[in-house]
């Protein structure tokens, strides 16, 4: 680990960077378009860009709404304002303007700094028009630099919006010490080294990069329509500048391995791939396998509020067919940093006041129940919504536990299981039905791109989207080897995907389009 820990008063995480910054002086730092940058170089535009905003008005524990597209830019200006003790909000491009004009009451914000079209956009959005200080992402060489404020541990770093279609949304706080310790528990998992040149579409894991002291080659890409980005592109990138780790969603790396396979191309440098933020199946992880044979392929169990809580091997995954895989999806045992129980599944805040209450809601191994963690990189406040701390946090003396909203278990060896989420589960008298399973046993399918089950108005309906140029009557043969239980089958163009990973189904949107008769 970098020389900075968070146990005194005065630590701030990009401590982390400039450790890497004074170690690798020339070494390029960012890569974006035709434009690469030093961390050297990099490290003083971070500095003058923080004295900018000081002298601009911004303070200490101010909070900064940015919205500028991925750019050098972008991790110039967050870095800056982690440098002045003040805390980035992130809103994802793809919110709606209600809810992003919610997200804006909930942070409160002092200043917002965008791109050109960004501030253009801001004054016909209310919740960004009320922000008082509007910047751009601009900075000046010439301004001097004087004393900055020091920042402890505990001070907010950074705030992101968790996703979620309905109810008030959940502003999810990361401090300095917190960010420090999620960068701790994914270092072994991800293994980065200095040498690395790597590319990820995960922003908080560019973060982990430079605080690494490798090269990021950042892409293009539209966050608001993730389904538009050219593989060819993204293939290009790799090639051009010789990546060897890529880390992105399941969606891009099935995009980039399917688009290697059918156009008979391969990525020689790359050797490391990490996916995670939605299921990765058997079938998929065998695509990855084939399309880069090269590449050591990690799949990453977590989420915002914890991450990573386990891992698995993309070969020990592709090696599971549907017929040696026990009843839910492996994903490898939980990470030495991760506490893991399996709770009974309920839809109320769960109170506790000591370890044994605790031990009366936790399953045994081989039940299934709600995934809950615990550890020090366990994100434990949400901004201004005391009913999301009550619904999604079990606190236990000083000890946090996350609530996943995941279903799944624990077997006697201690290895984790997903079953879905809790609340797609179907009730079937004493059982679930998990259509997270039934996906599982679509993929099997080379007919089948994605398909699952819902329950509308009491029955139980399965949706396929088929694979391009597949016959009906094939599909349907196909689909009938399975063996599988519904009412109903019915297929469509596209299965509506969530707008951040683009890679888990939206259950929600595709009820309301069932009913509504727009799937028929």
């Amino acid at each position: 680990m970098p020389e900075h820990q968070p146990d005194s008063e005065n630590f701030n995480i990009i401590d982390l960077f400039y450790d890497k910054a004074r170690q690798y002086p020339n070494k390029t730092a960012l890569v974006f378009r035709n434009k690469k940058i030093a961390f050297k170089d990099f490290a003083r535009s971070v500095d003058h860009t923080a004295q900018h905003f000081l002298n601009k008005g911004i303070q200490k524990g101010d909070r900064i709404l940015v919205f500028i597209p991925m750019s050098i830019d972008l991790y110039r200006v967050v870095l800056a304002i982690f440098r002045i003790g003040a805390t980035a909000v992130f809103l994802d491009e793809w919110v709606g303007i209600n809810r992003l004009n919610t997200c804006c009451r909930m942070a409160d914000c002092r200043a917002f700094v965008g791109s050109p079209k960004g501030r253009i956009l801001a004054w016909f959005i209310p919740g960004l028009r009320r922000i008082p200080l509007h910047l751009g992402p601009g900075w000046s060489s010439s301004e001097s630099l004087t004393a900055l404020p020091k920042t402890s541990a505990d001070d907010m770093a950074l705030i992101t919006f968790t996703t979620g279609s309905s109810g008030t949304p959940k502003a999810a706080i990361r401090t300095h010490r917190l960010l420090h310790e999620q960068f701790k528990a994914l270092e072994p998992i991800l293994a980065i080294h200095p040498d690395d040149i790597c590319l990820t579409t995960l922003p908080i894991v560019l973060l982990i990069n430079l605080a690494a002291g490798n090269t990021s080659v950042l892409g293009e890409f539209n966050s608001r329509k993730p389904a538009t980005q050219k593989p060819e592109q993204l293939a290009g990138l790799l090639r051009k500048h010789a990546v060897n780790c890529l880390i992105a969603s399941p969606f891009f790396v099935k995009n980039i391995s399917e688009y290697l396979l059918n156009n008979a191309e391969e990525c020689p440098s790359l050797t490391k791939v990490f996916t995670g933020g939605a299921a990765v199946f058997s079938s998929e992880a065998r695509l990855f396998q084939q399309a880069l044979p090269k590449a050591r392929i990690t799949v990453v169990y977590g989420s915002t509020e914890a991450e990573p809580i386990s891992s698995i091997s993309g070969k020990t995954l592709a090696a599971m067919g549907y017929g040696s895989l026990p009843f839910g999806l492996p994903v490898g045992q939980p990470e030495p940093v991760a506490k893991v129980r399996i709770l009974k599944i309920t839809d109320e805040p769960v109170a506790v006041s000591s370890e044994e209450d605790l031990d009366q809601w936790t399953l045994l191994p081989d039940e299934i129940g709600e995934i809950i963690v615990s550890g020090p990189h366990v994100l434990q406040a949400y901004l201004h919504n005391q009913k999301a701390l009550e619904r999604n946090k079990i606190f236990v003396n000083d000890q946090c536990w996350h609530r996943t909203g995941d279903s799944g278990y624990l077997d006697q060896a201690g290895h984790l299981f997903l079953t879905g989420r809790c609340d797609t589960l179907i009730s079937r008298g004493p059982a679930w039905l998990s259509p997270f399973l039934y996906e599982a046993r679509f993929q099997e399918l080379t007919t089948v791109q994605a398909g699952t089950l819902v329950e509308v108005d009491k029955r139980l309906v399965a949706v396929v989207e088929p694979r391009a140029g597949v016959h009906p009557t094939s599909l349907r043969e196909s689909i009938a080897t399975l063996s599988l239980y519904f009412d109903r089958l019915v297929f469509t163009k596209k299965i509506p995907r969530d707008p951040r990973h683009y890679s888990k189904i939206d259950y929600e949107r595709l009820k309301k389009a069932l009913k509504a008769g727009q799937i028929k």
